[in-house]
């Protein structure tokens, strides 16, 4: 990179999109220096917010002519430092394309720009009795845009899977400068799953431009509770008890005695602050079939010791239940003032285990862990909390989020169900994924990437060996000579 690479660049952008689309000044650069991931910082060279697709698409394209890096970002609100500016390049930033295209109610179907709210989705078509069911914990702010780049899921997704379950098709500006659609209206579209390669990849494939959001009718009915329990292990066994019974609630959620203190300061939405765990459980579907199993859940917490049961019995009653439970990251600012956020999964059963060792963790390291997670999939968001003005606790917070995620790995986990690898975990992918697999994971991404400028450094552990060149694949000595293949 040079000086003048980023000058011609600049005059270039001037001439493609508007003079509020594009930011120089250093100190509104910097307020784009990281996402929800905060103690990762950087600041980009330019930030550019197209006005529309066709400032964004032409935008892109002049990057891409540039041969800088590039990141693009939504809202910013990712936990893993997916949309952490390249302090060499370029932030494209998606929130001004913030329309809602298309409704078709018959279809069950709405086509958005990437940089509409999640939940402004599910308001837009509530008079139609339709909603878009993945509910991450930001969705009054996050972008749908964000949600496919990290597949994100949110509360609800143990009954209702992730955001790829519902997204139909997507158009993606490639980092070749080509504009694709991928996917289709229907269920099942022919040929490779392209679209599925593009959701989850964390904007190392490129930028999505278009949506097409696959929508659900709103239940006929929801009940909700909260029991509480005096352990973790009470409630973690009440979990399993009631998936083995063959009942799949929309959501079950978890949260420790810390987690239940910080969100009940918060919120004030009437938590017992008393209990050392609870769950949030919710059913819906039809009415009969609801009353039938909430009366079985009952009696599953009754069993497993619980204390008490909070029933909501009107809508108000539910919306403050999960007001406390996705206040919760926020909430963790009253115990301390920065935290690290892992995402580990682990199977049901080892929940008992995996969270009576992140406690010996957080006593050896004197360092406060809230736990508050999607109990019905395992996926575990321990809140790591340190005070950075405190010698050395940032360092060992990371230490400490590294070792629950060895744990969650040990017990035949994965490293994410969420929030992405990013930065954050990129180092730990080894541990997870060989080498041929790794290999294969950076091929493909060649394919789509063939100058490895989007997203660089992100999500996959590049260069991964002494030497190795991260990209497209270099050819070996001995195959340039002719003495050997590849296989």
């Amino acid at each position: 990179m040079t000086i003048s690479q980023i000058d011609i660049l600049v005059e270039r952008l001037r001439t493609v999109v508007g003079p509020t689309s594009l930011i120089l000044d250093d100190v509104e650069r910097g307020a784009y220096s990281c996402d929800g991931l905060t103690s990762h910082r950087a600041v980009p060279q330019i930030v550019v917010v197209p006005a529309d697709r066709e400032e964004l698409v032409a935008a892109v394209r002049a990057v891409i002519d540039s041969n800088l890096p590039w990141v693009a970002r939504g809202s910013g609100t990712g936990l893993s430092g997916g949309a952490l500016p390249d302090e060499e390049g370029v932030l494209v930033v998606t929130t001004r394309l913030n329309n809602i295209l298309e409704v078709d109610p018959f279809s069950q179907i709405a086509v958005v720009e990437p940089g509409v709210v999640n939940l402004d989705l599910s308001k837009a078509v509530l008079g139609y009795g339709l909603y878009f069911a993945p509910d991450p914990s930001s969705q009054i702010a996050c972008s749908i845009g964000g949600n496919v780049a990290e597949n994100s899921g949110g509360a609800h997704c143990f009954k209702y899977g992730f955001t790829t379950n519902h997204v139909l098709a997507v158009e993606v500006l490639l980092p070749t400068g080509e504009l694709v659609w991928l996917g289709s209206e229907g269920m099942d579209g022919p040929g490779p799953d392209l679209r599925g390669v593009v959701i989850g990849s964390e904007g190392t494939l490129g930028i999505v431009t278009r949506v097409v959001c696959r929508l659900m009718p709103l239940p006929e009915i929801r009940r909700t509770l909260v029991a509480y329990f005096d352990s973790v292990d009470a409630a973690a066994r009440a979990v399993s008890d009631v998936v083995a019974r063959g009942i799949t609630p929309a959501a079950i959620e978890m949260m420790d005695h810390l987690a239940i203190v910080a969100c009940e300061l918060a919120t004030g939405a009437g938590l017992d602050t008393s209990a050392e765990s609870c769950l949030l459980l919710e059913l819906d579907g039809e009415s009969d079939e609801v009353a039938d199993e909430f009366q079985a859940v009952r009696k599953v917490m009754s069993l497993h010791g619980s204390l008490h049961v909070w029933e909501a019995m009107n809508e108000d009653e539910r919306a403050l239940m999960w007001l406390a439970r996705k206040a919760a990251f926020a909430a963790a600012g009253r115990v301390a003032p920065a935290y690290i956020v892992q995402d580990g999964v682990v199977p049901r059963s080892a929940l008992p285990r995996v969270l009576e060792r992140i406690g010996r963790l957080s006593k050896e390291s004197g360092l406060a862990i809230l736990n508050v997670f999607h109990a019905g999939d395992g996926n575990l968001h321990p809140l790591v909390t340190y005070d950075p003005a405190i010698e050395g606790q940032e360092e060992m917070a990371e230490e400490v989020a590294a070792k629950i995620l060895t744990l969650c790995l040990d017990e035949g986990g994965s490293l994410t169900g969420e929030h992405g690898i990013g930065v954050d975990k990129v180092c730990h992918m080894p541990d997870m994924f060989s080498d041929s697999d790794l290999d294969t994971f950076s091929r493909l991404r060649s394919a789509f990437d063939p100058k490895g400028l989007c997203n660089r450094g992100k999500l996959l552990p590049t260069p991964r060996l002494c030497g190795e060149r991260p990209g497209r694949y270099q050819p070996h000595p001995l195959e340039q000579a002719g003495l050997g293949e590849r296989w």
